[in-house]
């Protein structure tokens, strides 16, 4: 098959989109499928690279590392009609699924989305946020995606989100994926002992981590907030939070405000390609957010053998096993018991990184891409066969006609 992808991030930044475009291109390649990207471009230019096309565009306000495209691009988007996709497959509701929609009613393609995000989560970062309720954001993402084929749902917190939007679209629950052997794979001794000495963080430590973006809806203040609590019963910990993003500066005057700065670490944004390495600097992941749609962090972390202390959230069923790799929490107080029962035996601290593993091989590309592959696959076939009946149909409905031409005929020449 012939698939585009189209995102508004892919070589920007690194969050769970794009980490989640990226794995699904290398898999469907891998199993035969020719593909195509369509994203927005991180300058104000408009060129083609490879199998991917980058939009020409400028920065947006309302949201950090988004950019807005101001090209209409009719060249490329000329040059992937006449390509002409069998499935087009987009990932973002904003400025490349006005492209998408584009290619697809010129292509008659099969449509595909992936609903990635909560957007209520988000409000804050435009002007009529605060004004807008759940249910207008549900009403017009209803209207925005009518024409879609089948929605992807990487949980079942986004399938029940959609559903109470009053979608009335297919919607298949296929979680994304990561490249489990990266993660599984042991440490580099060297560059772990590298890391630490460039973070100044002693041998000695028991570190927490919190690996992503460091925006105000992840709430990382309540992680700040329960090491505080921690710190007045033992001092042989260490939070570490790596990752850049607009609420890194509020994030390091809160830390010295309650006095904890000298157990906090901020290592800024990392490389995509050292991401693991700063996996293996962590014993137990951390995390607050309620705004995951799934949180492949998650995943990272218990590939790469880490036990689990994170708020509740209806994206960690099937993800966190109570008591057997890690514990949720919904106060600050159940925040520090859960750290303390992971560390106070540590035999049980070992199961639950064992359990980790185990858990996350679930999660693996290959599988994700199957599933991917399996869903084109079916809603090609349901169009095939919607064409056929048609044609039958059509057919029948042609034989008829003529029946009653004839005896229209007949009986016109009976009676003159």
């Amino acid at each position: 098959m012939r698939v585009l992808i189209t995102s508004d991030l892919f070589d920007s930044t690194i969050n769970g989109v794009v980490t989640s475009v990226k794995n699904l291109e290398q898999e469907l390649i891998e199993q035969g499928h020719e593909v195509k990207i369509l994203t927005v471009s991180d300058q104000y230019a408009s060129y083609k690279k490879g199998n991917v096309y980058y939009m020409k565009s400028v920065p947006a306000k309302i949201y950090p590392d988004i950019r807005i495209p101001v090209s209409k691009c009719t060249d490329y988007i000329k040059e992937l009609i006449e390509w002409k996709p069998d499935v087009v497959h987009s990932q973002c509701e904003f400025f490349s699924f006005g492209y998408a929609k584009k290619i697809v009613k010129a292509t008659q393609a099969v449509f595909i989305h992936t609903y990635h995000t909560l957007y209520e989560q988000y409000t804050e970062y435009v002007p009529i946020g605060k004004t807008l309720s759940r249910a207008a954001l549900g009403k017009w993402m209803k209207v925005r995606l009518r024409n879609v084929d089948t929605v992807i749902a990487p949980t079942r917190k986004v399938e029940c989100a959609l559903l109470e939007y009053g979608m009335e679209n297919e919607i298949q629950v296929i979680p994304s994926g990561i490249q489990i052997d990266r993660f599984f794979k042991k440490a580099d001794k060297q560059m772990t002992k590298q890391l630490k000495a460039q973070y100044g963080i002693s041998q000695e430590k028991t570190v927490l981590l919190s690996l992503g973006r460091l925006g105000f809806e992840k709430r990382i203040d309540e992680l700040l907030y329960g090491m505080k609590a921690l710190l007045s019963k033992r001092q042989d910990i260490l939070l570490l939070i790596v990752g850049g993003g607009p609420a890194r500066e509020s994030l390091e005057l809160l830390a010295k405000q309650i006095g904890i700065e000298e157990a906090v670490r901020f290592t800024g944004m990392v490389a995509p390609e050292e991401v693991e390495n700063y996996y293996k600097l962590g014993d137990i992941f951390t995390c607050a957010s309620t705004s995951e749609t799934q949180g492949l962090t998650y995943i990272e972390a218990m590939a790469s053998g880490l036990p689990l202390v994170c708020r509740k959230d209806p994206c960690l069923y099937g993800v966190l096993e109570e008591g057997g790799n890690g514990y949720s929490y919904e106060s600050i107080e159940q925040f520090a018991a859960g750290i303390e029962k992971l560390l106070e035996e540590k035999s049980r601290f070992e199961k639950a990184r064992q359990y980790s593993r185990k858990i996350a091989e679930g999660y693996g590309t290959k599988e994700f891409g199957k599933r991917v592959e399996s869903c084109y696959e079916k809603v090609v076939l349901e169009r095939e066969c919607e064409k056929n009946e048609s044609v039958v149909i059509c057919k029948e409905q042609t034989g008829r006609l003529k029946k009653w031409s004839g005896a229209c005929h007949g009986y016109a020449r009976r009676i003159s």
